[in-house]
């Protein structure tokens, strides 16, 4: 299957092409492509391909700074957040298993986003200061209308090091 799809093995590493194939359906000849998929978090660290693609943010960090931060439609909040270095943890990499990407969003912008799922609802509740417009930033995909959103990180977290070390993303 793998060759078929465009793998190719180059010094260990697998690597993805795009890759075109045709079938024969009946008397129809269909084309298509295949690429191989992104990873996790993968989509978030690549450029927008235009304008109309752009959605600029803001994350405010525990310290009060605000990060203005130009991302596009489709960016998972948590991953858009692990490529501009802002202090968002993810410890369960977007599996719904945790609470540290909790972000708290401004009002004007909060109920823009899709209603939480039941397993979201459970994770925000064991988050430390919770607030009424709290969510986690990995359940956040960013739409054209979410333009000029500002997201607070919350002045705590249960998973960070009591020394202040703060754990890079996987």
């Amino acid at each position: 299957m793998w060759p078929r799809a465009g793998i190719n093995c180059s010094l260990g590493l697998l690597r993805a092409s795009r890759t075109a194939h045709s079938v024969w359906r009946g008397s129809t000849l269909r084309n298509f492509h295949t690429s191989y998929p992104l990873a996790h978090g993968e989509y978030e660290h690549k450029d927008p391909k235009s304008p109309d693609e752009v959605v600029n943010i803001t994350y405010i960090d525990r310290n009060g700074k605000h990060n203005p931060i130009r991302g596009k439609v489709g960016d998972n909040v948590l991953y858009l957040a692990h490529r501009f270095g802002i202090d968002l943890e993810g410890a369960c990499e977007a599996s719904l298993a945790c609470s540290t990407c909790h972000v708290i969003v401004d009002d004007e912008h909060f109920d823009l986003l899709e209603d939480p799922k039941e397993a979201e609802e459970d994770m925000l509740d064991l988050a430390p200061g919770l607030t009424t417009t709290s969510r986690l930033g990995c359940q956040i995909i960013l739409e054209k209308k979410h333009e000029g959103m500002v997201l607070r990180l919350p002045a705590i977290t249960r998973n960070f090091y009591v020394d202040g070390h703060v754990p890079k993303p996987h």
